[in-house]
C-alpha cells in the first residue's frame, strides 16, 4: 500500500474534520471543510484507503500546501 499525502489547496481556517484515525474512506469522500473568503471549501479524498494521519484540527489556521491528511491506499 502506498502512503498518499493530502495537502491544503487554499489558505484558510479548518471549520470541521469529518474523519478520524483508522477510518476507511472512498475516493471523493469529504474529509474536512476549510473556510476561505467566507466560503466553505471541501477537502476530499483523492483515492480510497485508510486515514493513517490527521495533521489539522478544527479552528486551526492553515496555509496553502500544508499537510492535512495521509491516506494508506
Amino acid at each position: 500500500m502506498a502512503r498518499n499525502e493530502i495537502r491544503a489547496e487554499i489558505t484558510g481556517t479548518v471549520m470541521s474534520v469529518l474523519v478520524k484515525l483508522g477510518d476507511v474512506v472512498t475516493e471523493g469522500e469529504e474529509l474536512a471543510f476549510i473556510e476561505a473568503m467566507k466560503m466553505e471549501i471541501p477537502v476530499t479524498a483523492p483515492l480510497s484507503g485508510t486515514i493513517i494521519e490527521i495533521r489539522i484540527a478544527e479552528n486551526e489556521a492553515i496555509s496553502e500546501n500544508d499537510l492535512s491528511f495521509i491516506i494508506d491506499g
